[in-house]
């Protein structure tokens, strides 16, 4: 049995997203089968070939001084599958890309202390990053169930409600316990796994273009149904990178070291957080992170459509800089 949201709105959301189709959407490989629309004048376009998926990879570099670096062209970049040297199909900088992001706010009991710092970075964030209607945010919390609490949506003020709508459930007395995935005489739990499972495999797989989760969590799991490598196959397949802020208690602890493996496997980041002027830092980060990037694309020589996982490296030419982005995707299988 998979775990499930809670809430009428997802009943519908499901519904929705069952019957939207997007022309020129990404494949479940994290291709497309033609060129984006409207892409900014530095990008340099293949030929089209018919019949071959392209490989969308995003990208952002950072020196050795963790300062971002905008001013790459293609020829810096070597870009492998399977250690097997790919031919750069095309390039471009963008700043300015539609970006699909979900926030997940974790309202276990271990986070009572964080919750408000949490929430005022989480708004200080989105009207930061998000662009009038041209970015989509959804926002879901999770602790004993996973609970949508706004759907996809391009205004600000709705997902700043959202966001204040998040309550801590210890599932003690008068906390709001409701039936959901896991035992109801458990009485303690944080589906982590569920959570980052159900936002990747339900709602972001069936959008389209340039996709990140950003999670604030002590990373302590109890009770998910799914498993950490679950949560990381499901962000993969839906072409999602997945920006972890684990901010905790210090006093409860977390679990850092999965974090940074869900973050690492996606293309982003794991940042250790203690308080809230951290926490306010580590958003300007991914802020910045998510405004200054590099999109490649590359058609892959190995033209098997079989589902198997390609990994993926992307270099520069010069040693003193950092890549981050994703490690990997499942090739679609034949006639997907």
């Amino acid at each position: 049995m998979r775990p499930r949201f809670l809430g009428a709105t997802l009943a519908l959301a499901a519904i929705a997203g069952a019957i939207c189709v997007v022309p020129g959407s990404l494949s479940a490989a994290g291709g497309r089968m033609e060129p984006n629309q409207g892409q900014s004048q530095e990008q340099q376009q293949p030929n089209i070939r018919s019949g071959v998926r392209v490989v969308d990879v995003y990208a952002t570099v950072r020196d050795n001084h963790k300062a971002i670096v905008a001013n790459l062209e293609q020829k810096d970049f070597k870009i492998f599958e399977d250690n097997v040297e790919q031919k750069v199909a095309f390039f471009s900088r963008e700043s300015s890309l539609p970006l699909t992001m979900g926030i997940l706010l974790d309202t276990s009991g271990s986070e009572a202390a964080m919750i408000g710092a949490i929430q005022q970075g989480a708004s200080q964030f989105v009207n930061r990053v998000m662009q009038k209607n041209k970015d989509e945010a959804m926002v879901l919390n999770f602790d004993l169930d996973v609970n949508m609490l706004s759907d996809w949506t391009s205004d600000t003020t709705e997902v700043n409600r959202a966001i204040r709508r998040a309550k801590i459930n210890t599932g003690g007395a008068g906390g709001m316990v409701t039936p959901g995935p896991l035992p109801s005489n458990m009485m303690k739990g944080t589906v982590f796994y569920d959570a980052v499972y159900l936002a990747c495999h339900d709602k972001m797989a069936s959008e389209a273009g340039r996709k990140a989760l950003v999670v604030l969590t002590d990373a302590e799991d109890v009770g998910s149904q799914m498993k950490l490598n679950d949560a990381i196959e499901a962000a993969q397949r839906a072409d999602t990178v997945v920006q972890m802020l684990v901010v905790y208690d210090p006093t409860q602890g977390a679990d850092f070291g999965g974090a940074k493996k869900l973050a690492d496997e996606t293309g982003g980041r794991a940042i250790d957080i203690h308080n809230e002027k951290e926490l306010l830092k580590a958003f300007d980060e991914i802020s910045e992170e998510l405004r200054s990037e590099y999109q490649l694309g590359y058609y892959p020589t190995n033209t098997k459509y079989d589902g198997t996982y390609r990994k993926i490296k992307v270099e520069t030419t010069k040693s003193d800089l950092k890549v981050l982005t994703r490690k990997g995707y499942f090739a679609a299988q034949e006639g997907n």
